[in-house]
């Protein structure tokens, strides 16, 4: 009897300190493994250690207007990169083919400039197909870059344009709006006054004051030390954004918990550009 009472008070004790093994650890868990980042498949602009920059002309070949351009390129010894409409393309591929011999970059447009953003997958791949096997035939190569028109797509269209022509998707981050025709000064004097290394600069190879605008254009940018590289190999250069550093610990801040004085206030850096 007196065994059976001792057995029961000892099993009392025990659920009272650790009911249900409240007490007892949780079972190891196995730690988070951290996912590789998506490498990026848009960009506007370019983190770069240097002053290099990324001068880009849409909606060519023009018969007239894009070898006047190649002319000045080469002599200001710039390569560039033409994102060429189909439709311009197939009627004039030898224009197409110079630019490309004399190391300039050539890129996709689309083939008649439609908003990928309102239109089915079917139709842009169709877009996307033709002017890919126009350049082609006049370069010897795929193109490797798609500039959508309007810069209208979409993050899924994006993502699977990629998958299937393992086209980088480039904008822009300096728009002279060369399109509105405000004439060669403005539009050298936008440019110019826009562009940070890493930029890469919109213009259209289609109207004649974008064509005027380049000489003064490209000597006023070479005279504040920018150096000219295709759009390709300004992606090449990217280099990693130095986080922003922390504010400096204060010796003379309060304990925690009390409010801080003015003096002792500490700030953050301004944001870099």
């Amino acid at each position: 009897m007196f065994s059976s009472r001792f057995i029961l008070i000892c099993l009392v004790g025990i659920l009272c300190t650790d009911p249900l093994g409240a007490n007892n650890p949780p079972p190891a868990q196995a730690p988070e493994k951290n996912e590789p980042a998506e490498p990026p498949l848009t960009f506007s602009w370019v983190h770069v250690d240097g002053p290099y920059i990324a001068m880009s002309f849409d909606d060519g070949p023009s018969e007239k207007l894009t070898p006047k351009l190649l002319d000045v390129l080469a002599a200001h010894h710039v390569k560039a990169t033409f994102f060429v409409i189909g439709q311009n393309a197939t009627e004039h591929p030898e224009i197409v083919a110079r630019a490309a011999r004399e190391g300039h970059e050539i890129g996709n447009h689309s083939w008649s400039h439609p908003n990928f953003g309102k239109m089915s997958d079917d139709g842009i791949r169709r877009e996307l197909q033709k002017t890919d096997d126009v350049i082609l035939s006049a370069t010897g190569a795929h193109p490797i870059l798609l500039r959508p028109p309007y810069g209208s797509i979409t993050s899924r269209q994006k993502k699977w344009i990629n998958q299937e022509f393992g086209y980088k998707i480039i904008l822009w981050d300096v728009d002279p709006l060369d399109w509105k025709r405000p004439g060669p000064v403005a539009v050298c004097n936008r440019i110019v006054k826009n562009t940070r290394a890493g930029s890469i600069v919109l213009s259209h190879d289609i109207h004649p004051g974008t064509i005027e605008a380049m000489p003064a254009t490209l000597d006023q940018l070479g005279a504040k030390g920018f150096k000219f590289v295709t759009v390709s190999q300004l992606l090449a250069m990217a280099v990693p954004e130095t986080p922003k550093p922390l504010p400096t610990e204060n010796k003379n801040a309060p304990a925690a918990g009390a409010a801080p004085s003015p003096k002792s206030t500490i700030s953050s850096p301004p944001p870099g550009q």
